[in-house]
């Protein structure tokens, strides 16, 4: 499956922005889906996950209660929608998609949160 994230920028502390990631080439419902931030220097953090099957949503302690997460199978796409933004949000966002067969990645979407 191929994935491309969109959206990213430049936020103030406090504010909005939603990434969403679109996928292609494959039966999109099947895979499990993940939100990743990447700040240079440091490991990949896991920032939210959709299941397959109840679009159950998982989130990092970091962003509970302030990002939410969805997928719209209709449109082979998955949305995280982040308010009160922290400048420690900053970060590469990547989206994953995972099932038994695969593990792909996107290229990556950079928010930055700046007063």
């Amino acid at each position: 499956v191929q994935l491309v994230e969109s959206g990213g920028g430049l936020a103030q502390p406090g504010e909005s922005l939603r990434l969403s990631c679109s996928a292609s080439g494959a039966t999109f419902r099947r895979y499990r889906m993940s939100w990743f931030r990447q700040v240079p220097g440091e490991e990949r953090e896991l920032v939210a996950t959709i299941s397959a099957t109840d679009s159950h949503v998982t989130y990092g302690d970091s962003v509970k209660g302030r990002f939410t997460m969805s997928r719209d199978n209709a449109k082979n796409t998955v949305y995280l929608q982040m308010t009160s933004l922290k400048l420690e949000d900053t970060a590469v966002y990547y989206c994953n998609a995972r099932d038994i067969r695969e593990d792909s990645w996107g290229q990556g979407t950079q928010v930055t949160v700046s007063s």
